[in-house]
């Protein structure tokens, strides 16, 4: 069924729409091919220009192509995925209902907005089979990251696909397919988007002019093969060089800094222990946030503060106070799980963010702050999608400075949360912007808030 807010947006003519971390992921270069470009359609969602999603159109024509034409004997992982899938009466209704729940036109191999289609569940699974041996490379709109979204982003969409992506058991096995697709690119066989190609190398032309100062920033040797990286991960979990992000005032405990290099997303005031966190607004639910943990009492009437991080960003966690971490937890969730008010979007990620800090693979650190006026205070890691590897680095006990590192997302675009009590009193400093999806990144370590009184 399409509901009457998704029939409105089929209506419009050439509507489109980008997302944090498009999916251009490169094949291996044997299985390369020239992209064809498509046409542009007049939208902007999420920061992404039209130009992005021709990328996004593209990268799907060419691997659809690419699979038809000669598919890959299924991972064991995948394989077990389509096990799953016809064994589970109800995720085999499912899998069936949100391909014919889809757009009349894309029963014909296309989207409503001209694009390739995934005709069904099986042909779902070959394409992510042939992602799992690829890495991303880099391209001239900047976005990488998310080719199993891109994937998905129709089906899932869909009701039933929207029912299906919170399955537990279902999430379980993506868990453990993104778990093969990690290894793959944590080893020295995804280096091969490393090199210098100008348009799509990560040390090309193009790459360099996006990430001026590079060798400058970032922990690297420009002289040794792929600048001394050892794969894709080693990579995107770089590190910055000492003192390229100095602390902002390190020995003021009431000097909050900021956890990530990210864009600021949202603030929310008065937070709930429990809310309607599907719903327009899609506020913050506590209880659900921290998986049903006691410990959301303390933060019910507190403050959130969220923020993004796009692919191209540092992606490592730093402490925003200096204090003594009290708990840490690793909680499993939902991959592709999007917010019921977002429609069909492949934004979805973007505007599904205050969503999926309830529902999504997160990680939790809790730190009680030196400063009493702050006291225990939450930091929440969100993966997106595919980006849904939270590493923890710290244990309970350890006294963490204000600018050390708490951990690191892997593999993607990403966002995060921090969460203080009820009676903290906090003067942001959002650096001249305001928060939404139109703001950019506040360096890692600067200044964030300050505590009143």
């Amino acid at each position: 069924m399409v509901t009457p807010t998704r029939r409105a947006f089929l209506q419009m003519a050439g509507l489109g729409a980008g997302m944090a971390a498009l999916p251009f992921a490169a094949a291996a270069p044997a299985a390369a091919g020239s992209l064809a470009p498509t046409r542009q359609l007049p939208y902007r969602v999420g920061r992404w220009l039209p130009s992005d999603q021709s990328v996004l159109d593209a990268w799907l024509r060419q691997l659809v192509k690419d699979v038809d034409a000669k598919p890959l004997p299924l991972a064991p992982v995948m394989q077990e995925l389509q096990d799953l899938i016809e064994g589970d009466p109800a995720l085999y209704m499912q899998f069936h209902q949100m391909f014919e729940e889809l757009p009349h036109g894309a029963r014909f191999q296309r989207t409503p907005i001209g694009a390739p289609q995934v005709r069904n569940y099986r042909h779902m699974i070959q394409l992510i089979n042939a992602v799992l041996v690829t890495a991303p490379s880099f391209n001239t709109t900047g976005l990488v990251g998310f080719p199993i979204n891109a994937i998905l982003d129709w089906p899932m969409n869909t009701p039933a696909g929207e029912v299906a992506f919170l399955n537990p058991v279902l999430n379980a096995q993506f868990k453990k397919v993104l778990g093969v697709w990690s290894d793959f690119l944590s080893s020295p066989a995804s280096t091969y988007v490393l090199g210098t190609d100008p348009k799509h190398g990560w040390f090309g032309s193009s790459a360099m002019a996006a990430m001026p100062g590079f060798a400058r920033e970032f922990v690297c040797d420009p002289h040794a093969p792929y600048y001394g990286f050892t794969s894709w991960d080693d990579f995107f979990t770089r590190q910055f060089r000492a003192g390229r992000r100095p602390v902002a005032a390190p020995a003021d405990n009431g000097v909050i800094s900021n956890a990530c290099e990210s864009a600021p997303y949202r603030i929310a005031h008065n937070v709930k222990g429990v809310d309607t966190f599907w719903l327009k607004g899609q506020p913050y639910s506590l209880r659900h946030m921290f998986a049903d943990d006691p410990v959301h009492e303390q933060f019910i009437g507190g403050t959130a503060y969220q923020a993004f991080l796009s692919a191209l960003s540092y992606h490592r966690w730093h402490s925003p106070v200096n204090g003594t971490v009290v708990r840490t937890a690793l909680i499993d969730g939902s991959y592709y799980a999007q917010s019921p008010i977002v429609d069909w979007d492949p934004a979805s990620p973007n505007d599904s963010q205050g969503y999926i800090t309830e529902v999504a693979a997160r990680g939790i650190v809790l730190i009680e702050a030196d400063d009493p006026r702050i006291g225990l205070m939450a930091f929440v890691s969100v993966g997106m999608a595919e980006v849904s590897t939270n590493q923890i680095t710290v244990q309970p006990g350890q006294h963490v400075s204000k600018g050390e590192q708490l951990g690191m997302f892997h593999f993607g675009g990403s966002t995060h949360c921090l969460i203080f009590r009820p009676g903290v009193a906090l003067e942001f400093d959002m650096h001249g912007q305001r928060p939404g999806l139109e703001s950019s990144n506040i360096p890692i370590n600067a200044r964030l808030a300050t505590v009143r009184g």
